[in-house]
């Protein structure tokens, strides 16, 4: 049963120790960031508290996403093998199911609802719109990596471009592990980021594109580490969230400039009427494709790009500033960034006609009456 909106908020409280650390923390400690996270009372220890309680085993490791699910439904216990991994009772009934879980054995039921983590089915993620399996799974020193793995893969919300999907999940995750080892906060990955972002803009400026699209890829490596590593450690913060996004969404048309200009620097120059017309091209195209992704937000509750797998697909190379890089890689490698900086500005014009047409049919499919639901649901 999902709790109504004036449900008490429960208790979070582990049950049992674990000296195993996950992302450079215990589990306690871990289980203390959810909670705050999501604005939940925490507890050290069970107590006779007599009001509901979200019952954590500290012998397992669980997802983010479990945390929300149980708490929209008192009266639910998530199994692994049978035995208590999280449960949402009543401070009385919660002794019962403590008892399971620090005995580590599988549980009587009763009238409690069961969710078993081996379930195929996943649950369906509101938030996001689509349906997930959320990991649950026994912590020792031997799975670290597997869970570690399987929470940084679920870091990973939504659909996102072919380099940041197939080419450096593994480096990233390889730093975010380092960075999380070594405290290193997010906040400071996304300035040290930010540094690099900068530097790229004057290489670009002054023609060096080698130098500058090296030092833009490790930029773009930072810029998926510091949002998986916030989300790891669950050390998410407005500040994190505004700076990061932000440096994402002023920097490309920067770069765009720079190179442009400095192809003139690099013996390739761009005639002005061509200059004025990629630069014009290539702003009026960002802004306008960022207005159609805003709209779709607002008119249907869920971005554009998990509309159909249509819209999935084309977001791996729709003219974002990643699948931009491929292009100017691609013109350099010619001895042509002319070329590639003239692509980018052609490519993200058809780009715009994309979304554009995605947008009116998706507002004509719903004049007809049809639902507008993500193909990942």
């Amino acid at each position: 049963m999902a709790a109504s909106a004036s449900s008490p908020r429960p208790t979070v409280v582990p049950v049992g120790s674990n000296t195993t650390p996950l992302w450079g923390m215990s589990t306690t400690e871990r289980l203390r960031r959810l909670a705050a996270a999501r604005k939940l009372p925490f507890a050290d220890v069970v107590g006779d508290e007599a009001g509901a309680v979200l019952l954590a085993n500290s012998a397992f490791a669980f997802d983010p996403a479990w945390l929300p699910h149980l708490v929209a439904r008192p009266g639910t216990v998530l199994t692994r093998g049978g035995v208590p991994v999280l449960a949402h009772v009543d401070g009385a009934g919660g002794t019962r199911i403590a008892a399971a879980m620090a005995a580590d054995l599988p549980l009587e039921a009763g009238d409690l609802a069961v969710i078993e983590a081996e379930d195929e089915g996943g649950i369906f993620n509101e938030a996001l719109r689509k349906r997930e399996r959320p990991f649950a799974e026994r912590l020792t020193a031997a799975s670290v990596p597997a869970i570690e793995r399987a929470s940084y893969t679920g870091a990973y919300k939504g659909v996102t471009d072919l380099l940041t999907k197939y080419l450096w999940p593994e480096w990233a995750l390889v730093l975010t592990r380092l960075c999380a080892r070594a405290g290193i906060s997010p906040n400071q990955v996304t300035a040290i980021g930010s540094v690099l972002c900068i530097v790229a803009t004057v290489a670009f400026w002054y023609g060096w594109f080698w130098s500058g699209l090296a030092i833009g890829l490790v930029f773009m490596v930072l810029d998926t580490v510091d949002g998986k590593l916030a989300r790891c450690t669950i050390t998410s913060s407005a500040l994190g969230n505004a700076w990061d996004h932000g440096v994402d969404l002023i920097h490309p048309p920067f770069w765009w400039w720079a190179w442009a200009t400095g192809c003139a620097v690099y013996g390739r120059p761009l005639g002005h009427d061509t200059f004025v017309a990629v630069i014009a091209a290539m702003l009026f195209g960002y802004v306008a494709q960022r207005l159609i992704e805003g709209a779709f937000i607002a008119r249907f509750g869920m971005h554009i790009h998990v509309w159909q797998r249509f819209d999935s697909q084309f977001r791996l190379v729709t003219a974002r500033r990643n699948p931009n890089m491929v292009i100017l890689f691609a013109g350099l490698l010619v001895t042509r960034p002319d070329w590639g900086i003239v692509a980018v500005a052609v490519w993200t014009m058809l780009s715009l006609v994309v979304h554009l047409v995605r947008l009116f049919q998706a507002m004509a499919a719903a004049a007809r009456g049809q639902r507008i639901v993500s193909w990942l649901a």
